[in-house]
């Protein structure tokens, strides 16, 4: 079997041709972790920790921070066999050391503690 091979600036496979490392690196997650009962980490990558700031509230603190406050994050989870509305948009800004998720029943709004929670970051290293 043939084995592929690693260039400075392209990555290429044997039988599957080559992909250009700006693809892998900017399209790379550069934080996510898989959470749950409030601060537990399953499995993460680049995440320090997790604080739990109260009902809902957790902050994911990153090993690594990130360049600039301009990335994208998103999360999804849920608890009780339901999903939760995830929110780690609307009630801070971005830090470069750290992402806040927010999570609340979908029929009430209200703040709830979640048994999973799944979040990712992607943008720019500092």
């Amino acid at each position: 079997m043939a084995l592929g091979k690693i260039k400075a600036d392209t990555l290429e496979h044997s039988t599957a041709g080559s992909l250009d490392t700006s693809y892998v690196v900017n399209g790379s997650a550069k934080v996510w972790c898989n959470q749950s009962n409030g601060t537990a980490i399953n499995d993460s990558f680049n995440t320090s920790s997790i604080d739990d700031n109260g009902t809902g509230d957790y902050e994911t603190n990153f090993a690594n921070n990130m360049s600039s406050n301009d990335y994208a994050r998103n999360a999804t989870g849920g608890t009780g066999g339901f999903r939760a509305i995830i929110d780690t948009v609307s009630h801070s800004a971005n830090a470069t050391s750290d992402m806040h998720t927010y999570c609340a029943r979908g029929d009430t709004g209200a703040a709830i503690d979640v048994d999973d929670v799944n979040s990712l970051t992607h943008g720019d290293l500092a």
